[in-house]
């Protein structure tokens, strides 16, 4: 790599640092030649670099990177750790949480287990929507102490809390500060603009005999719905008085065409004349059929060119603003309209349903040993019921866990007088297939046994089942390393059975959050624009909801990338967000927008 003149600059600097640019610039390329240099000249036995960044993409895309960088010899790159934020966290809080009041053993709280464990305090209220202010103030607060009950007491400890425990074992230790600053000389922090007020009291403690370098792009920030404060690179400067150079100018992963430039007239709310290089604008009539036709048609052509170029493994992202048209594009490109041909690919979704349907097929292949396999099995799918919504739970997925324990019981009481289910029981079709279940042949090949189980639930009577086996179709469990396949495989050498597939599929998640060996997406990728963030693909199309009439009511006008596509609901995050997207493609941008009423972000401000 030729370096440019600002990144020699970054090269020769000593001290507290902070590296500016916008995406693509090299912030993260030039860190991780800083590091290897580091590495080389200034670490003593046994230090290493520290390189943290929030998203695991990120922490995976840099993994790869610092092993495929030829530059740097095989030593040197043992010397460099890469890691989420959380996960650095949690390496903390495992040595020495129980000098601030947790247990010595502690576990994680995944987000599925603590919708679970809050469930009960949110049946109590109505929908998020229906609450008073002080209802919804009464209700997080309810959480918030349930969440730390269960760390003190169960030692159950929940992300979010991770660095708020970090930030009090740090400032209450100059011994672990200095402890800190001995295995890590020099921590980098990636995506520094957007760490919130506790995460950056854990910097400024780290920071005290530690050398940090900060990477930031000051217009990237799109976390300020949980904490991301625009002030946050002068406190370090206050902190720290760093060394500073700025990259704004350079752009490496779409060189050669304008859409780091369009990005940043984006965040201008100013479009220039000329067209710009890599960017295309197209809007679709605004219903169903012809919107999704379009989509998918701009799908074909992207995919089309990529494919001519060569490229062995290319990527296609289609991003989205909102959870719910993930899930609407991914169906349709399962089924298009008007009979064209199905576009595979994957979609990124919020996992929590998915997750905890894992759970109920695991239990199904694990043999009953104590004869209570039937109420874990009522116990899993409850727990589906009440988790699947994430930190959102509708009241009718509460309202059904509740139905599914009621069933429960008069199932019981009936087997204790000898009395039939009465017929029109939910627990009647599950019963049916808990059974059939109950007599699949397993063969002891993980692969098969799993989609032989998930077949059934899905081909069989009871609907609650056969939406959690279609929930799991979303997410390959047995795609998502050997290591799973293995440990299920040696399960069934060592006993005869899957005696402990529901521990190794918990296991096998719970290690998940913290894995650095997720390869980049490749393929078409549907995703929430949210969810793009610290990633490239080589072309990105974004598209957008329309606005839906209704007889006799305002036009519905959801799923847009501004509020309601409305002037009045332009703020920087939405500015942010649509910037972020744009610069996630190197090769091509494509953004679908409805005729009639486009993206007011594409208009300009005049």
């Amino acid at each position: 790599m030729q370096l440019t003149e600002k990144q020699l600059e970054i090269m020769a600097a000593e001290g507290h640092l902070l590296v500016t640019g916008g995406p693509g610039s090299g912030k993260t390329t030039v860190s991780i030649l800083k590091a290897a240099q580091i590495a080389e000249q200034r670490l003593r036995p046994g230090q290493k670099v520290l390189f943290l960044s929030f998203a695991r993409a990120t922490v995976s895309r840099v993994v790869e990177a610092i092993e495929y960088e030829q530059q740097i010899p095989r030593e040197q790159k043992r010397r460099i750790d890469v890691e989420t934020y959380h996960s650095f966290f949690w390496r903390i809080l495992k040595a020495h949480g129980y000098l601030v009041g947790l247990p010595r053993r502690i576990d994680i709280l995944t987000p599925p287990t603590e919708a679970i464990a809050l469930s009960d305090i949110r049946s109590g209220y109505a929908a998020a929507s229906k609450l008073t202010e002080a209802q919804q103030i009464e209700k997080a607060a309810a959480e918030e102490a349930e969440r730390l009950r269960l760390a003190r007491e169960d030692g159950r400890v929940y992300f979010d809390l991770f660095a708020p425990y970090v930030r009090d074992i740090l400032h209450g230790s100059e011994r672990i500060r200095r402890l800190m600053a001995t295995m890590y000389p020099v921590i980098i922090l990636d995506e520094f603009q957007d760490t919130n007020a506790v995460q950056w009291r854990v910097i400024q403690a780290l920071g005290e005999f530690t050398t940090l370098i900060a990477l930031a792009d000051p217009e990237q920030r799109i976390y300020d719905w949980i904490g991301a404060d625009p002030e946050r690179l002068d406190h370090f400067r206050a902190a720290f008085t760093p060394a500073e150079v700025d990259l704004s100018t350079d752009n490496h992963r779409s060189a050669g065409t304008d859409i780091g430039v369009f990005g940043n007239d984006i965040l201008k709310g100013k479009f220039r004349e000329e067209p710009y290089a890599g960017v295309q604008i197209y809007v679709y009539p605004p219903n169903t059929d012809q919107a999704f036709s379009k989509l998918v048609t701009t799908t074909y052509k992207a995919r089309k060119r990529l494919v001519d170029a060569g490229m062995k493994e290319w990527s296609l992202a289609i991003l989205v603003p909102t959870k719910k048209m993930t899930r609407l594009v991914s169906d349709a490109f399962r089924s298009p309209p008007g009979g064209m041909t199905e576009i595979p690919h994957s979609a990124v979704i919020e996992l929590e349903a998915a997750i905890l349907g894992t759970e109920v097929i695991a239990l199904l292949m694990q043999p009953d040993t104590d004869g209570s396999h039937f109420e874990r099995f009522i116990a899993l799918i409850r727990n589906y019921f009440h988790g699947k919504g994430g930190d959102t739970p509708t009241k009718g997925a509460l309202n059904e866990a509740a139905n599914i324990q009621k069933a429960y019981g008069e199932h019981i009481a009936c087997l204790a007088t000898g009395k039939a289910l009465r017929k029109n029981s939910i627990l009647v079709a599950m019963l049916a297939v808990y059974g059939q279940a109950r007599d699949l042949a397993l063969t002891g090949d993980p692969d098969k046994d799993w989609r032989a189980m998930r077949r059934l639930l899905e081909d069989g009577a009871c609907p609650r089942l056969k939406e959690i086996a279609q929930e799991v179709r979303n997410i390959r469990v047995l795609e998502r390393g050997t290591q799973l396949r293995q440990a299920l495989s040696q399960d069934w050498r060592d006993t005869g059975a899957y005696r402990n597939a529901l521990a190794i599929i918990r296991q096998a998640f719970v290690q998940e959050h913290f894995s650095t060996n997720a390869k980049p997406e490749t393929g078409v990728v549907v995703m929430n624009m949210h969810k793009a963030k610290g990633k490239q693909f080589d072309e990105v199309i974004i598209f957008e909801g329309w606005p839906i009439k209704r007889k006799g009511q305002p036009p519905y006008n959801a799923d847009r990338i501004v509020r309601f596509n409305s002037r009045d609901e332009i703020d920087d995050q939405s500015r942010q967000n649509l910037r972020v997207s744009v610069t996630r493609g190197k090769r091509c941008t494509t953004i679908l927008t409805p005729d009639g009423d486009p993206c007011v972000l594409l208009l300009g401000d005049d």
